[in-house]
């Protein structure tokens, strides 16, 4: 792959390697599978080896066949687990189609406990799944079937008619027909009323709970939270979370177990251990449970005139493939359960806008999986399972933030390095400086060594090949890759490179700059296996973990000789950092940069100076006019604290007229129970850092006095002088005195709410409510004129998954990971903990995305039970936010100015280090004593020209400002060689 491709064409080149790397992993996957299958106890699993090895990275005809056979055994077995049964429908009539072996004993057989019935109902095919079940089961399930969603209800309590014990029945929809999975219901463990999606988040409070809490910037601490959270919920013997590589093989990243068990922390594994048709399935359906590797698979009889094989891929009982089954019995792994952790994909380029619908959103991927192994028979309740995989659903929403956070880190040490690199470069003039000095081209990204070839000669850095060797990888590319500019390769030996086994362990991975056609920058990276360190058991000879053995450490034993000749994978973002410095390279050896006269530097400052001032001016009266006429309180302080801005609007809210608010402390003017908050909010203002969305209580004065004190919800905004230091700090309030008195009547439930929520009063916010099964029960006339959707529309629809959803809803949220966030805060007020001022946004009826804050709170009976929630919006005043664009365009107009700056210093800075390389090049010449003493003056000017180009002051340049270096002068010395 070329190291010099533009930036915008990295992902999809990207994106291509992977559908290439997928399409043979999926071959070889079936061509193990076939051998399996074909061989049974004589299976050789180390020749999966050989076979990675031999796969190339585009399917082969001879293969497709076999491909074909082996995704659709994956996909439409005939065969289920035996915790539950099963039965598939007709869309239309809901007349059974196919039914597992199992399922006229469990739902139809007859109990003595139960009333004798006439005419017990038989199961066939043909039966009307209605008859089965009592009038309510039936009523609920018929309810589920009639929905677009037919998942949305699930789990549904049911009751057999004939014994009366009770099943969950979870449905989905697959190609032709409807599947229902039944599993019996332990009234014990789990009551007859913990049935739909809200009951089974409860389960999960407490642990999403600690993962929301959890301070960010630690992807290991993440990790090791959530696999102890898992265990302690579902009481598994072992909890990992397996993390998969950009070459799809995993690594075992955090790992929890019961005493006594061998720890597979660090263990790495080939791709072909979780086969791409698992994968594939894990993203369709996130939960996957084993309850015994040794029950007998029951079968599925399906109608025989049925034009279509039936797909059980979304089913919770599919029976597991023989091959896995072996696999965890070997390893004494009888039960297990599985979640799947699915993030965005990781497109540098693809920035989607967060106004953009849901259906245009990033590209989901398999992050990893959060696996529970368990020594003995295990089952897990669907309740329980959901709540697990709700879990790991707020866990990949954690998982994409890391992703940014770490993103932003590696780009910000990059740019750092490179700006380094870059300076070091316009000093000397020579790319000797970046492999010579401290820091070097090792610093910019990770590698094990480093090479610079320039000028017929090579230095060499870290863990590098020989020179001679260096000169060879230099010819070679010469003559294979003449025509590009770059090179990145994993495999020096899958690259074609002829002297790769010469180079041994040490080296198998390189990136290549060419500066020009004979000077090249080297990166080099050593094997993965070097890097890999596991934390189990050493290998005994004496175990049984032959070949034919499939077992965690012969997987490992494998991947190991898979990567041997290997190294980690050259990601996007270093390939940028490498073209970039290639860039920079090329200028400074080139000196191909016009120097710019003072005349034309006089004038570019002249310019900015004048339109600097001018928008200054600008921008000053617009916030002046903002402020007095704004309908929101804006107030402002000096650096002591002390009043300089009360607007009228602050005035009217509290009595107090401008005139006596001007001069007085903040402090006196707050309530005592706010003094702490405000000290806080002020004290890091001035310090550069703004508070958004504080809320603090400010006193009443005159005929004000007995309304109480104003609630006001503050963004602090720190007011700069041209130097750029904070002088002050301007509060941009929100009057939110009414909204807490409603929330307060509603939470209370005091008075006719019923009145309130249906007032036009513009006073009154949008609200909209659910009850404790999750079905819309509030909607009022201002939800309905923010959303463009009726009452009577929304009402008695399932709040999450109809009403509010990222696909398929009446307002559709931006992606998946805002809806798992608005499932986290409803179920949060339905626990008791209530949430204010939650970012919150949503497409409205026409397709206009709206932001706004979402404050939750419980909604309670007269005997204090929770009965549901009430949701509050608070749409931002347009003045405020108008103030803050104000705020915004001078920060980027400020950031405009230090760019150009910028550009004029490295513009005069490149011709400045070619006559410093003339200099150092004419002292090593035989010069007289007058043209060595003109040599010294230049070298002085060059040295205070650094100096100034090095001073970005704004205002000292846009001022003419002088700056007086002094030093000390000896005179007496001087004096003295004068009179010798």
């Amino acid at each position: 792959m070329s190291s010099s491709r533009a930036a915008s064409s990295s992902s999809s080149r990207n994106r291509q390697s992977t559908q290439e790397r997928v399409l043979a992993q999926t071959t070889l996957d079936a061509e193990l599978n076939a051998e399996f299958e074909e061989s049974s106890d004589s299976f050789d699993y180390s020749k999966l080896v050989e076979a990675q090895r031999d796969t190339p990275t585009v399917l082969q005809e001879g293969r497709s066949e076999k491909v074909i056979a082996y995704l659709q055994h994956i996909q439409r077995g005939k065969m289920i687990q035996s915790f539950g049964c099963l039965l598939a429908l007709d869309e239309k009539s809901f007349n059974v189609i196919a039914f597992s072996e199992n399922a006229p004993e469990m739902l139809t057989t007859v109990s003595h406990a139960v009333p004798s019935v006439d005419d017990p109902p038989r199961l066939d095919i043909g039966t009307n799944v209605r008859s089965l079940f009592t009038d309510q089961g039936a009523a609920a399930l018929h309810k589920a079937l009639g929905f677009a969603d037919v998942s949305l209800l699930n789990p549904i309590l049911v009751q057999c008619k004939t014994s009366g014990k009770p099943f969950y029945a979870i449905v989905h929809r697959a190609t032709g027909c409807l599947v229902v999975d039944f599993e019996p219901v332990n009234p014990t463990e789990f009551p007859a009323t913990a049935a739909g999606a809200l009951q089974s988040y409860k389960l999960a409070a407490k642990a999403i709970s600690k993962i929301q809490a959890l301070p960010g910037g630690s992807m290991e601490l993440l990790c090791n939270t959530v696999v102890k959270e898992v265990f302690d919920l579902t009481g598994y013997d072992r909890v990992m979370a397996y993390k998969f590589h950009e070459d799809n093989h995993g690594e075992v990243f955090a790992e929890i177990t019961k005493p006594g068990l061998e720890p597979y922390l660090g263990l790495h594994y080939p791709a072909t251990d979780i086969p791409q048709a698992a994968r594939f399935l894990f993203m369709k359906n996130k939960v996957r449970l084993i309850c015994d590797v040794r029950a007998r698979p029951i079968k599925v009889i399906e109608d025989e005139a049925l034009p279509f094989d039936i797909s059980l891929c979304g089913s919770a009982l599919r029976a597991a493939h023989s091959c896995h089954l072996q696999y965890m019995e070997n390893m004494n792994s009888i039960a297990s359960l599985v979640m799947a952790v699915v993030v965005n994909e990781n497109e540098e380029d693809d920035e989607v806008g967060s106004e953009q619908p849901a259906q245009q959103q990033k590209k989901k991927i398999l992050w990893g999986l959060i696996v529970c192994h368990h020594e003995s028979p295990r089952y897990v309740p669907f309740p329980l399972r959901y709540a697990c995989e709700f879990l790991a659903q707020v866990f990949a929403v954690h998982v994409n933030k890391e992703f940014e956070v770490q993103k932003q880190l590696r780009e910000k040490s990059i740019l750092r390095m490179q700006t380094i690199l870059s300076d070091m470069l316009f000093k000397e003039a020579s790319p000797l400086t970046i492999v010579s000095g401290a820091p070097n081209i090792m610093d910019l990204i990770k590698c094990d060594g480093a090479a610079l070839l320039y000028g017929g000669k090579v230095w060499r850095l870290g863990t590098a090949p020989t020179e001679s060797q260096i000169r060879d990888l230099a010819l070679w590319l010469s003559e294979v890759h003449m025509d590009s500019t770059g090179l990145s390769t994993e495999s020096l030996h899958d690259a074609g490179y002829p002297g790769a086994s010469a180079l041994g362990d040490t080296v198998c991975g390189m990136a290549v700059a060419k500066i020009n056609s004979s000077d090249i920058l080297f990166w080099f990276r050593s094997p993965t296996a070097k890097e890999i360190r596991w934390g189990g058991a050493k290998n005994d000879p004496s175990d049984m973990d032959d070949s034919r053995r499939m077992h965690p450490r012969l997987s490992f034993k494998a991947f190991l000789e898979v990567v041997k000749m290997k190294s980690l994978a050259w990601t996007d973002s270093e390939m940028d950092a490498i073209h970039s410095l290639q860039l920079i390279l090329r200028g400074a050896v080139d000196g191909v940069v016009k120097p710019t006269g003072k005349a034309s530097l006089d004038e570019q400052i002249g310019d900015l100076k004048l339109d600097g001032l001018a928008e200054l001016q600008a921008v000053t009266s617009e916030m002046v006019r903002l402020m007095e006429t704004a309908t929101v309180p804006i107030l402002a302080v000096d650096g002591n604290g002390l009043v300089n801005g009360w607007n009228q609007k602050a005035a009217e809210l509290t009595g107090l007229r401008v005139d006596d608010a001007i001069g007085r402390h903040i402090l006196t003017l707050v309530e005592e129970s706010s003094v702490s908050v405000v000290q806080r909010m002020l004290y890091l203002a001035l310090q550069g850092k703004e508070e958004k969305e504080v809320r603090f209580e400010v006193k009443t004065h005159g005929p004000k006095r007995d309304d109480g004190p104003v609630i006001l919800v503050v963004n602090a905004c720190a007011s700069r002088d041209l130097h750029d230091d904070v002088v002050g700090v301007c509060f941009v309030a929100q009057d939110m005195t009414v909204h807490k008195l409603v929330m307060d009547k509603f939470t209370r439930v005091e008075g006719d709410y019923m009145a309130i929520i249906h007032n036009p009063n513009p006073l009154i916010p949008p609200i909209f409510g659910a009850d404790e099964s999750g079905w819309c029960c509030e909607w009022n006339a201002a939800m309905t004129k923010l959303t463009g959707w009726h009452r009577e529309e929304v009402l008695d629809k399932m709040l999450l998954g109809e009403v509010f959803d990222s696909r398929n809803a009446s307002c559709l949220l931006k992606n998946k990971d805002a809806f798992v966030s608005l499932c986290v805060v409803i179920n949060s007020a339905l626990a008791g903990e209530e949430t204010e001022k939650a970012p919150f946004g949503f497409f409205d009826r026409s397709g206009k995305y709206t932001e706004c804050l979402l404050s939750v709170n419980r909604r309670q009976n007269e005997g204090g039970l929770i009965t549901g929630v009430f949701c509050f919006i608070h749409i931002p005043s347009h003045e405020l936010q108008q103030a803050l664009q104000v705020q915004q365009a001078s920060e980027q107009k400020s950031l405009k100015r230090l760019k150009a700056f910028s550009y004029m210093r490295h513009a005069i800075n490149n011709p400045l280090s070619g006559m410093l390389y003339s200099r150092k090049a004419l002292k090593n010449t035989d010069l007289n004593e007058e043209q060595m003493r003109q040599i010294h003056v230049a070298d002085n000017c060059h040295h205070q020209l650094n100096k100034i180009l090095a001073d970005l002051d704004q205002h000292n340049i846009m001022e003419n400002l002088v700056a007086w270096i002094w030093r000390w002068l000896n005179l007496c010395c001087k004096m003295w060689w004068w009179l010798l």
